[in-house]
């Protein structure tokens, strides 16, 4: 199969979120700045953020650039594109986490959509797991999503919340704790956001499972990718564009009518019992 490497923006819908404010948590690379692009591309003034001022000031002047080289091919002179800048936040620390809130509002007067992607993970099991393991993950990928939930929501007449979680929420592997516990728990925290923002906030996770970022890369041993891609329905793993997509979407007046839920955006993979029992999906393909 051919492995498809698309850009983020490919599928945008032009003027999708034209005069609207995206903040972006996470995003100074893989997933995160896939999904700013997209909201960029589709008329969002976007707030790209993460703790690494060099890799997220990168980040906003590359989608910066690219958005004005689309703006300069069109006949007329009404871009669809929006703005990119980076605000440095750890979002370990609350007031790094209002500070970023404050500072997209103030710079682009208004905050309407919020997506929370910032993670990160130790490969540690429940019973090598630290207390800093502990506070870690929880503080980024847990707590932090709650704290910029309740300081965007200061700002937002209306809008949407999406939360990135993991198709660890679901099933897992060995020496991914507490990484799994909170990504189950954002789907729990989702629920919640939604009842208690409604109607004014719409609150939706989107759910990958394997996704082919810089990580995921350094982590397979040579040919295992092509392994992985082989037990998936789609007969490949994800691209940031395909979440980029689905975030996209939630965000969007298309799913008016969706809060609380989760989606998930796997290839198929979560409908899998049992990996003896499959073809070859990559196979079956070459041979059609």
């Amino acid at each position: 199969m051919t492995r498809r490497h698309e850009s983020p923006a490919e599928h945008a819908v032009p003027g999708r979120f034209a005069g609207q404010t995206v903040i972006v948590t996470g995003s100074t690379r893989g997933i995160g700045a896939g999904v700013a692009e997209r909201f960029a591309a589709e008329g969002a003034n976007v707030v790209v953020s993460g703790r690494t001022a060099a890799a997220g000031e990168a980040v906003a002047e590359r989608i910066s650039e690219s958005n004005r080289g689309a703006d300069e091919q069109r006949a007329d002179d009404a871009p669809l594109t929006g703005d990119a800048t980076f605000v440095r936040a750890d979002m370990r620390d609350p007031d790094d986490v209002a500070a970023l809130v404050e500072a997209a509002a103030e710079r682009y007067d208004s905050v309407d959509v919020l997506v929370n992607n910032a993670g990160v993970q130790t490969e540690t099991t429940a019973a090598e797991a630290t207390l800093d393991d502990w506070s870690f993950v929880l503080e980024t990928d847990f707590r932090a999503y709650w704290l910029a939930a309740r300081a965007a929501l200061e700002h937002m007449d209306r809008g949407a919340i999406v939360n990135v979680s993991s198709n660890h929420a679901y099933a897992t592997m060995p020496a991914h704790f507490p990484y799994n516990a909170v990504k189950a728990g954002i789907n729990g925290m989702t629920r919640s956001l939604a009842v208690d923002f409604g109607p004014q906030i719409r609150v939706n996770t989107v759910v990958p499972g394997w996704v082919e970022v810089e990580r995921t890369r350094d982590e397979l041993p040579k040919g295992r990718l092509e392994e992985v891609e082989s037990i998936h329905p789609t007969g490949r793993i994800g691209t940031v564009a395909d979440v980029a997509g689905a975030v996209s979407f939630l965000a969007s007046e298309d799913a008016a009518f969706v809060t609380g839920s989760a989606l998930l955006v796997d290839g198929g993979r979560g409908a899998v019992m049992q990996d003896d029992t499959l073809p070859d999906y990559r196979a079956r393909e070459r041979s059609e």
